[in-house]
């Protein structure tokens, strides 16, 4: 009994210190480049900081087509035979494999959009520049090390990295018309931290690309596809909708969007690393008490910040991004229900759903909120109501609709909660 308690303790230990880690780390990826963003929003203008968000969000799709749910699949996998290097080595390989495919295909349609449609053939050398910066990125094996549960290495990589790109711009970006040395400082950066990676896995972790089958490369890719289906997805409620903003409409009202956005996409990576941490460690451990007991502690201290933004958005916007950015105020306070509710989204998710062994209603609560999403999406395109906050407010429709789902699918099988844990 007192070593099965040690035991359960031990864990939990690794995983709050693999928590921590992957806060730092998205701190690096995110809250660094949000410190910057004040800087780029007075220097780049509504229009091109505008420029920036569409580019941004063009590039979630082929991130999400690169990835190809590998975070999750690959993450299961390594977690699951963590004790064997060869396997773990030739998931490593196989993965590699599968993205750099998924790269070369998405740097054709890249190329084919950027000739047929012409709001983006001015733009097409900053966007080729944002896919090497979303590839090289997506290259580096972070599902390796979250599966494994030691974030250390690759955090303190990725942190060193990010750092150098948020001075580099304070740096170097001076005029509007530089906004392209932003994908640049990006692709050297991920460069560095992707060497730095691969590096620490030969020499401090024995673990490097093996022969691999064409068979073991097409597995990895037919058991990632739920997976990436339920992630693709998402963009339907998420980057869409700077999309379609940049085709009704014009000028400052994108920045004003693309502003919001990035605010409330920072707040999401402030608390997805709970959620990343906990699903390799709820697949072995099905410890739902902890759950809850993370659910009490956190949501009470983000609702009342919700508020605070909330009542004081104009002024915040204001002072933090400058005069200009004032009339963002409208859709940000139309998106903040995203982050109310996006800590038990991701929390009864994959976390709690796989280790119900239902991880399959986690990727159809996506379906379904992106199915919503549209529906929503051609009301407001009929009745002539789609503007920056109508747009705003259906991703918060999009998000409380999956955490309804998830949370509804938990219930009626509240059942399988009923587990014996260890003492």
């Amino acid at each position: 009994m007192k070593l099965n308690r040690n035991a359960l303790q031990s864990k939990k230990g690794v995983l709050l210190k693999n928590t921590i880690m992957l806060y730092i780390m998205q701190f690096s990826t995110y809250l660094l480049s949000f410190i910057v963003v004040p800087y780029e929003t007075r220097v780049l203008g509504p229009t091109y900081f505008g420029k920036l968000g569409v580019a941004t969000a063009i590039m979630v799709y082929f991130q999400l087509v690169i990835d190809f749910g590998f975070l999750l699949s690959a993450t299961e996998d390594v977690s699951r035979h963590r004790e064997d290097k060869g396997y773990v080595a030739k998931v490593l390989t196989a993965v590699s494999i599968d993205k750099l495919f998924l790269t070369a295909g998405s740097v054709i349609v890249l190329l084919v959009l950027c000739q047929v449609l012409p709001s983006w053939q001015e733009d097409r050398a900053f966007y080729l520049l944002f896919l090497i910066a979303t590839a090289v990125n997506s290259m580096i094996p972070d599902y390796l090390y979250r599966g494994l549960e030691q974030m250390t290495a690759i955090t303190v990589r990725t942190v060193a990295i990010k750092a150098f790109f948020t001075v580099m711009i304070v740096l170097l970006l001076k005029r509007p018309d530089q906004y392209c040395i932003i994908p640049i400082l990006n692709i050297i950066g991920n460069t560095a931290a992707l060497l730095g990676v691969y590096l620490h896995l030969d020499r401090q972790m024995d673990i490097r690309f093996v022969p691999c089958r064409p068979r073991d490369v097409w597995d990895s890719f037919r058991r990632s596809s739920t997976f990436f289906y339920s992630r693709i997805a998402t963009s339907v409620y998420t980057a869409s909708n700077t999309v379609i903003l940049s085709v009704i409409s014009a000028g400052s009202s994108i920045g004003y969007y693309s502003l919001a956005d990035k605010l409330v996409t920072t707040a999401k990576s402030g608390l997805s690393p709970i959620s990343d941490s906990l699903y390799p460690y709820m697949t072995k451990n099905r410890d739902f008490k902890l759950v809850w007991r993370i659910l009490k502690i956190i949501m009470p201290v983000i609702v009342g910040g919700c508020a605070v933004v909330f009542i004081f958005a104009r002024p915040l916007c204001q002072i933090v991004f400058g005069a200009e950015y004032g009339d963002a105020a409208p859709v940000l306070r139309a998106m903040l229900p995203v982050v109310v509710v996006i800590l038990p989204s991701y929390i009864l998710g994959f976390p709690t759903l796989s280790a119900m062994g239902l991880s399959k209603y986690a990727n159809y609560s996506v379906v379904f909120g992106s199915a919503l999403h549209v529906f929503n999406l051609l009301v407001l395109y009929f009745t002539g109501h789609m503007n920056m906050v109508t747009l705003g407010a259906l991703v918060s429709v999009a998000e409380i609709a999956i955490l309804l789902f998830r949370v509804t699918v938990i219930w009626k099988n509240r059942a399988l909660l009923r587990v014996k844990q260890e003492d």
